[in-house]
């Protein structure tokens, strides 16, 4: 009986082969004919292309998927310095209100024409007297000030008969909303609530992002807290 030879009893797998050529790297240098020989499919339909076209052709396909992510990259980019330079003049326009009373109007109209929000209502409560008579400081519930308290995070979301989307000039109008309680590092209890809507239901989500929001409130509380302030005597 004849033995079986050693090939048949261990058949040469395509793993073995690629294991070879990656071992192997002189392989082409001896076998240069074998490059133009190879017939390999474009990966663009059934045409049979030599290996050199085929890595060609996938050198160009990952430098395009390169360029589509650098211009994604400028484009994002692009959006953030726009972001920015928006959030600078909405800054620079708190810090240039010289009358403190004057702060809930100019931070409601300033988000409006800088980030084009339909409508913006803010309220503050427990402020100094002088600005105590303020429509900012009027019309809030124990309920809105209980809500703005739980409110560790902006919420963002549909508009469900929120008391506070009633602050609005047309809350008829209103299917999203963003609420952002107003708090200060010195006393963390929530000091008023800012409240951002939209006719468009999909402004404000359930899973959106909010670190912007964040900050927006951050620094609407901090210019906010100038009407807190008991050392603040007279009006502005």
């Amino acid at each position: 009986m004849n033995p079986i030879p050693p090939s048949m009893q261990h058949p040469i797998t395509e793993d073995d082969i690629a294991n070879f050529l990656a071992n192997t790297p002189d392989f082409f240098e001896r076998h240069a004919e074998l490059l133009a020989t190879v017939q390999l499919s474009s990966g663009h339909g059934t045409r049979a292309v030599s290996l050199q076209e085929r890595q060609a052709g996938m050198l160009r396909d990952k430098i395009r998927g390169l360029e589509s992510r650098v211009v994604e990259m400028i484009r994002h980019g692009q959006e953030n310095v726009t972001i920015a330079d928006k959030m600078q003049t909405w800054m620079l326009s708190l810090l240039m209100t010289p009358a403190a009373r004057d702060l809930p109007d100019t931070i409601a109209q300033e988000l409006q024409a800088q980030f084009l929000i339909p409508q913006v209502a803010i309220k503050v409560w427990d402020v100094a007297v002088p600005f105590s008579e303020g429509d900012f400081a009027a019309g809030v519930s124990e309920d809105v000030r209980s809500f703005a308290a739980s409110l560790s995070t902006p919420f963002c979301g549909l508009n469900v008969g929120l008391e506070a989307v009633n602050w609005l000039p047309e809350p008829a109008e209103v299917k999203s909303v963003a609420l952002i309680a107003l708090r200060s590092d010195a006393a963390p209890q929530a000091f008023g609530l800012l409240v951002l809507a939209s006719p468009d239901a999909e402004r404000f989500t359930i899973g959106m992002g909010t670190d912007f929001l964040q900050r927006i409130g951050e620094l609407a509380s901090a210019a906010l807290s100038r009407l807190r302030s008991q050392a603040d005597k007279t009006p502005g």
